[in-house]
C-alpha cells in the first residue's frame, strides 16, 4: 500500500508525570520475555509462554527480540493516549476503520537488548474462537509507541522505519530506505503508523530506554 505519510508524530505530548507514573505502574506488573509469534504444531494456537518453547524456538526468538516487558489495560493510559491516534490516523490521511485496542505492552529495553526488523500485523485476523471477543476476526492497522523516558539516560534504542515492503523487503535491499524516526526521542513523545509498515529498534548501548506500544484493531481492509 503506497501512503502519503507512513508515520505521524507528536512531540513531548504526553506530560513527564505522566510518563514517570507510567513507568512505575509498568515496573509493578510482571516483567517477562519479550517473545514473537511461534505457532504450536499440534494446535495452531500461538505459543504465549517461553517454558512452552523447544531450545531451537527460544534461539530463534531471542535472536530476533530481546526485552522485557509487562501488560495492563487501565483506562488512564488509554484515555491519555487515544486523542493522538484519532488525530494521526485523520491527519496522516489513513482513516482506517477501527474499534478496540489490546493490551498496553510497557517495554524495557537494557544495554544489548533490541527488537530487529518487523510488522505489527499478523497475516491473518484473530481466531472466531479468540478468547477475547473484542479481537474475533480483527487486524492490526494502527501502531503506536510512546518514548516514557528522557533520551540523555540512554544510548541507541532507535527507532527506525523501512519504507520498502513485500519481496523488496530483504537482507540486500531494507538497509536503502532505513529512515531513523528523531521525533520519537523526547520523553512523551508519540508515534503513530499502519501496522504493516517495516521498523525495529536498535539495540541500546548505555542505559535503559522505556516505552509503551499500543496496537489499535479493526475488521479487515476492504
Amino acid at each position: 500500500m503506497l501512503l502519503e505519510n507512513y508515520y505521524y508524530y507528536f512531540k513531548s505530548a504526553v506530560p513527564i508525570r505522566i510518563c514517570n507514573d507510567i513507568i512505575d505502574y509498568g515496573k509493578k506488573h510482571t516483567l517477562t520475555p519479550a517473545l514473537t509469534h511461534v505457532d504450536d504444531p499440534k494446535t495452531g494456537d500461538i505459543k504465549h509462554e517461553v517454558e512452552d518453547m523447544t531450545e531451537q524456538e527460544k534461539s530463534k526468538v531471542f535472536s530476533k527480540r530481546n526485552s522485557n516487558i509487562s501488560w495492563f489495560n487501565d483506562e488512564w493510559v488509554y484515555k491519555e493516549i487515544y486523542p493522538y491516534i484519532h488525530e494521526a490516523n485523520k491527519a496522516a490521511g489513513w482513516n482506517f476503520q477501527w474499534d478496540f485496542t489490546e493490551d498496553s505492552q510497557f517495554t524495557i529495553y537494557n544495554e544489548g537488548q533490541f527488537y530487529d526488523w518487523h510488522a505489527d500485523g499478523h497475516p491473518r485476523p484473530y481466531k472466531d474462537n479468540h478468547r477475547f471477543e473484542n479481537y474475533r476476526g480483527k487486524v492490526r492497522k494502527l501502531s503506536v509507541t510512546v518514548q516514557l523516558n528522557d533520551p540523555s539516560e540512554f544510548d541507541g534504542g532507535n527507532l527506525e522505519f523501512s519504507f520498502r515492503n513485500g519481496k523488496d523487503f530483504d537482507a540486500e535491499n531494507r538497509d536503502k530506505a532505513i529512515h531513523t524516526c528523531t521525533e520519537i526521542r523526547p520523553q512523551g513523545s508519540i508515534v503513530v503508523f499502519p501496522s504493516f509498515v517495516w521498523h525495529r529498534v536498535t539495540p541500546v548501548t548505555r542505559g535503559t530506554r522505556y516505552s509503551l506500544v499500543m496496537w489499535n484493531l479493526g475488521y479487515p481492509f476492504r
